[in-house]
């Protein structure tokens, strides 16, 4: 019975992703934009590489770059916009509480004054607010002080049914977010701050095989969406290391290899933790330096690449290219997105 129940329950999640309004159904289109961070064995951005540097490789072929630009610093042209999302969905009160004093303190350094533009939003079961980007923390801080923290109605109490509430309202957000930002130019730095949402994955789920498919439909899409509007996404823990060495901490790389074929999907390829190492961002789950952790995935928008290339035609529908990108010094590592889904 209880296979059965959650079989249901993860059809009716599944589905209902897959009937948001606006959720893509094309392929990333002619060209594929990606941003991409190399660091060296400091972890911290390194400017100054040329085009000559990099090798682009789709699925093991290397791929002519139809454009290159090396973006360093404040670019007036096209900054890179940091998107902070306080979830108060999927996260306790305290941990709420933490998100916000330590959201606080990041916007005060260097006395509020941003090296990016940052906007806010406040995604709540009662509704989402959006604070526009800007330079000034100071006046974030005033947005947050505002604001009150909604109370709950979807708690982990519940049990599997407010689960599949609290997904369906991430991925409802998610996909809210991407279509916004879609007609925006330049790279867009999504930091979620969150303990993320239930993976409803493992040896008793036991999803048939319209199952697979919804699920794998909704991994195109999210992926493709992520692509359209340039947008990597970071996964922060405000719980910290209260939750270090735990499983729920390392539990989502079991979904990281890339989904080529509906009965390889599962509901954790879903998560949020698997969706932002895809999308070429990170996961910081261990740390009470929520402000540091912040600060380091922000940092990505000091140095970066935009690599452009027009994908091969695929052979069928929702063809899986992994990506990968070498770079001709080998003390240096580049980050970018892990694959894409084409189309013939």
């Amino acid at each position: 019975m209880l296979k059965r129940g959650l079989t249901a329950i993860s059809r009716t999640i599944f589905l209902c992703c897959l009937s948001i309004p606006g959720w893509p159904q094309t392929a990333p289109g002619p060209r594929i934009t990606l941003d991409v961070v190399v660091s060296g064995k400091n972890g911290k951005p390194v400017p100054g590489l040329e085009q000559q540097d990099f090798t682009l490789l789709d699925n093991k072929q290397p791929q002519k770059l139809l454009s290159f630009q090396a973006v360093a610093g404040v670019s007036a042209r096209e900054p890179a916009e940091i998107v902070l999302l306080l979830d108060e969905v999927n996260a306790n009160f305290q941990s709420v509480a933490n998100e916000r004093d330590q959201i606080r303190k990041f916007l005060r350094q260097n006395g509020g004054q941003l090296a990016q533009p940052v906007s806010m939003i406040f995604f709540t079961d009662s509704g989402t607010k959006m604070q526009n980007a800007t330079r000034d923390g100071n006046a974030l801080i005033a947005a947050i002080d505002q604001s009150d923290t909604a109370l709950r109605s979807s708690r982990p109490s519940q049990g599997i049914y407010g689960a599949e509430d609290r997904i369906q309202m991430s991925l409802r957000e998610l996909n809210s977010i991407a279509a916004y930002e879609q007609d925006k130019p330049g790279k867009k730095m999504l930091i979620w701050l969150s303990p993320g949402w239930a993976m409803l994955s493992g040896p008793r789920i036991d999803l048939t095989a319209k199952d697979h498919q919804s699920v794998f439909g909704a991994i195109v899409q999210a992926s493709t969406e992520l692509i359209q509007a340039r947008i990597t996404l970071y996964s922060i823990d405000p719980a910290g290391a209260v939750e270090a060495g735990g499983l729920r901490t390392t539990y989502y790389q079991e979904f990281l290899k890339a989904v080529r074929a509906p009965g390889q999907s599962q509901p954790g390829n879903l998560s949020l933790e698997v969706l932002a190492e895809q999308s070429g961002g990170r996961v910081l789950n261990s740390s009470n330096d929520i402000a540091g952790e912040i600060a380091s995935c922000a940092a990505d928008a000091t140095a970066y690449y935009v690599l452009t290339f027009a994908p091969p035609v695929a052979d069928g529908p929702n063809e899986y290219h992994a990506l990968d990108i070498k770079i001709d010094k080998p003390e240096l590592k580049a980050r970018t997105r892990a694959g894409y889904y084409d189309q013939p």
